[in-house]
């Protein structure tokens, strides 16, 4: 049975110049680079799979939409339906609900940035539980050592938001929140009515702040053991290839191997699996042949990250 949440929609925010990747973005978007053995933007795709949720909403500049389009297609191949819709100039992340609003529609939306990269234990079950809120919003945070970077987040003994500020001089805490945040409805609205900051851009932090002020930000803490990276310069892009390549070689299962995940949710049977499988002529498409004769003998079996 698909294990579906039918309570949200998801938007993949990949648009940006990828400046600070020159030259290799100036013709390829950011999240078409690979990272190892797969497009950088399967790893936001799985993790939005993982929460269960099948509509989805690639937003991306103009013209590259055609790269993702051959990609992904509508996402039928995967049993999801995959819209896409262009952002004509970078005008922040809370954009992403302006862009999307008229998909969204009545339903609520999770929001992952398409470089970001997350790997750890129960996080398939972190997103489960996040999923089933049907109010107010909810973001994730990472400990850095260099919280001043990132937006960050202040949370009381029993880890509730009591500040979140954008790029801070002074940090309150070293709890940066990362490119995954799920929300309500109201996120329409709410980003509707925002105003640019200095800088020019709707701010995601101010979006949360409306959420805090009303007592209805929660917050998520990924800890030790777990890997968050965010793939916007050559060293960490190189980082995260370097890790997913460690795991997969270690453990023999995939990272964000999207076609895995779609079967084991059940948005497609083993037999579409291996249909895909073998129209893959590699070490990819033999391992989608692995697993899809693996669910196949054992459809209980649980999908890693």
């Amino acid at each position: 049975m698909a294990q579906d949440n039918a309570n949200y929609k998801g938007i993949i925010l990949a648009g940006g110049t990828g400046s600070r990747l020159f030259p290799i973005t100036r013709s390829v978007n950011k999240q078409l680079l690979p990272v190892y053995n797969k497009p950088m933007v399967y790893y936001p795709l799985s993790t939005l799979m993982l929460a269960g949720i099948r509509e989805i909403l690639i937003i991306t500049n103009p013209g590259d939409h055609v790269g993702y389009e051959q990609l992904l297609g509508n996402g039928s191949q995967l049993g999801l339906s995959i819209d896409y819709a262009i952002q004509d100039n970078p005008r922040g992340l809370a954009d992403a609900f302006r862009v999307g609003r008229d998909f969204v529609d009545d339903r609520n939306v999770a929001l992952i940035l398409g470089d970001n990269i997350f790997y750890g234990p129960g996080f398939q079950g972190m997103l489960a539980d996040v999923s089933t809120r049907t109010s107010g919003a909810t973001v994730f945070a990472y400990p850095v050592k260099d919280p001043q970077r990132y937006g960050v987040v202040e949370v009381d003994d029993q880890n509730r938001a009591i500040s979140i500020e954008e790029k801070p001089a002074e940090p309150k805490s070293s709890l940066a929140v990362v490119g995954l945040y799920f929300y309500d409805n109201q996120v329409l609205d709410i980003a509707a009515n925002l105003k640019p900051s200095p800088r020019g851009e709707l701010e995601i932090t101010d979006l949360n702040d409306h959420y805090l002020q009303r007592g209805e930000l929660h917050v998520k803490t990924l800890g030790r053991g777990f890997a968050w990276l965010d793939m916007g310069t050559f060293d960490s892009l190189m980082q995260a290839g370097s890790m997913i390549q460690t795991v997969e070689s270690r453990q023999g299962l995939k990272v964000a191997c999207i076609e895995e995940v779609a079967c084991v949710k059940g948005f497609i049977s083993p037999e579409q699996l291996a249909q895909l499988g073998a129209g893959i002529p590699n070490d990819y498409g033999e391992y989608l042949l692995e697993r899809a004769a693996e669910l196949t003998a054992d459809p209980e079996e649980g999908a890693g990250s």
